[in-house]
């Protein structure tokens, strides 16, 4: 098992937007990345993967854990065809809140993505890091 960590603006595409669309369909296509690192991160994952989800923009949190139901496959809003996308479903709301603020205070997540590569917006999460986090929330 991988661990990620997805970010999406509240205001575009929300923690209860996933919820709904997992609810209505059993999950939704990650789609519109255009960052070729977070391509190839998504190319990675596998059935099962867990998922922080992160709001990018106002307080800045992860607000939910989601899970691949779908592997890399062509991104639908791509006529391209270079880009790449999987399929998520929301599995759980955090019980508090873990935010930015919290991951940068945490000498253990000093070497975390979130941390150091703000702009990233699908990334790996380790296990020592998922692990922190969960317990946190």
């Amino acid at each position: 098992m991988q661990y990620w960590l997805m970010k999406t603006e509240p205001d575009t595409y929300s923690w209860d937007d996933l919820v709904l669309d997992t609810a209505k369909k059993g999950g939704e296509e990650w789609s519109g990345v255009r960052n070729y690192e977070a391509r190839n991160n998504m190319r990675k994952m596998q059935m099962g993967d867990l998922i922080f989800i992160y709001h990018s923009v106002g307080d800045k949190e992860i607000v939910g854990i989601a899970t691949v139901v779908a592997t890399a496959h062509p991104d639908s809003s791509d006529d391209s065809r270079k880009w790449d996308c999987v399929d998520i479903a929301a599995v759980e709301p955090v019980q508090k809140i873990f935010s930015l603020d919290d991951a940068k205070a945490a000498p253990v997540l000093a070497q975390m993505a979130l941390v150091t590569r703000g702009r990233l917006s699908v990334q790996p999460v380790t296990k020592k890091e998922w692990d922190y986090i969960f317990a946190q929330i």
